[in-house]
């Protein structure tokens, strides 16, 4: 993700935090300061914040290990001012294991809550909780309330909290995963329309987190509609044919003149009728800028790469681009380049689809 900064790592899986982070503390700084005017005040308060998101970040890693189990890798974790984003390869399959991912987060989240709890009452320390505020009280009380607070609202059962992804699990354990996608998706924007009208008429920040879940619950039952609308249909129907491509060591200045001509962005890089590296097109200008146009394409290519079978399924080829963060796979067969596969003609095969199955646009004489 754009302005973000890598924190560290663990368990292979990288941890960043996006600049906005930073209003969330100039925020909580200043209502601190507001409150009380004291220096310690404010770093108390600061102090907290980093303990909330340190509970925020293993939520996620609750999400991103469990689905490790089932042989499903993360990306990365991206800490936002509303919360944690693990982006994993791909959702379980199995609606069991899916359930088992989605659950993960909260468990650990209140894991973390009844120990803060039980060392509260062990040392005597627990106070009152109509003394708690945002901005006052004991640090630890407050930091398990907001730990149960973040495990039941990340149960609502509404894309993309993780209510959403149990609720789908479990429509899915009865009916076609795509139907309980459209079920679970319609639910969570209803939910959000009606936590938007209470926004309205109470607090504002509510219509943001409406709009949040409306466009992740849209986005939820796109991705479904699209992946059954592929299921079934062999790469070789739909692939590119009319493609360049390129050598190691052809000068990047190539390159640049084809992406010049035509509207190809990414180009397989081919040698001895083998495909050993793809150069994209941002790869391109970064190299172009760094090494100037008459280094090598085999400087500036990936070596690690994926690729498709001609034989295979789209939706195969669809779900693999999500896993590589890639646009473009190169489709082979046999060992032997035969076409392209992108997001874009993915795309336009899918409308393409939706417009000649659609009623209204049958001519009748």
């Amino acid at each position: 993700m754009k302005w973000s900064w890598k924190l560290g790592e663990y368990a292979g899986i990288s941890v960043y935090v996006h600049a906005t982070f930073l209003i969330l503390i100039g925020w909580v700084a200043l209502a601190h300061w507001m409150d009380s005017e004291s220096l310690s005040h404010v770093m108390s308060g600061v102090v907290f914040i980093l303990a909330l998101f340190t509970c925020v970040l293993l939520h996620e890693f609750g999400h991103a290990l469990t689905a490790r189990r089932f042989g499903i890798r993360t990306r990365d974790i991206t800490l936002l001012p509303i919360g944690g984003m693990a982006r994993l390869e791909r959702m379980p399959e199995d609606p069991r294991q899916e359930l088992i991912v989605a659950l993960a987060g909260p468990t650990v989240s209140l894991f973390i809550a009844a120990t803060l709890f039980v060392w509260l009452r062990v040392t005597a320390a627990w106070e009152p909780l109509d003394r708690l505020s945002l901005t006052g009280g004991s640090f630890f009380e407050r930091l398990m309330m907001v730990n149960v607070f973040l495990a039941a609202f990340n149960m609502v059962p509404a894309f993309p909290m993780d209510g959403g992804r149990v609720l789908r699990s479990l429509l899915a354990m009865r009916m076609d995963y795509t139907r309980a996608t459209h079920w679970a998706a319609n639910l969570g924007q209803g939910l959000a329309l009606l936590l938007g009208l209470v926004g309205l008429l109470t607090n504002p920040f509510l219509v943001f987190i409406a709009l949040f879940v409306w466009i992740g619950a849209a986005q939820e039952a796109s991705l479904a509609q699209m992946t059954a609308a592929l299921a079934g249909i062999p790469i070789e129907r739909v692939m590119v044919t009319d493609f360049r491509v390129l050598g190691s060591g052809d000068p990047l200045s190539r390159a640049a003149e084809l992406i010049l001509k035509g509207s190809q962005p990414d180009f397989p890089v081919v040698d001895d009728g083998r495909v050993v590296g793809v150069l994209t097109r941002s790869d391109l200008i970064l190299a172009l800028s760094e090494r100037g146009p008459f280094s090598r394409v085999a400087d500036a290519m990936q070596r690690d790469f994926q690729t498709a079978d001609s034989f295979e399924m789209l939706d195969k080829a669809f779900a693999r681009l999500q896993q590589c963060g890639c646009h473009t796979l190169s489709v082979t067969h046999d060992g032997h380049l035969v076409g392209l596969i992108t997001m874009d003609n993915l795309g336009e095969f899918v409308r393409i689809q939706a417009a000649l199955h659609n009623p209204r646009a049958q001519v009748h004489a």
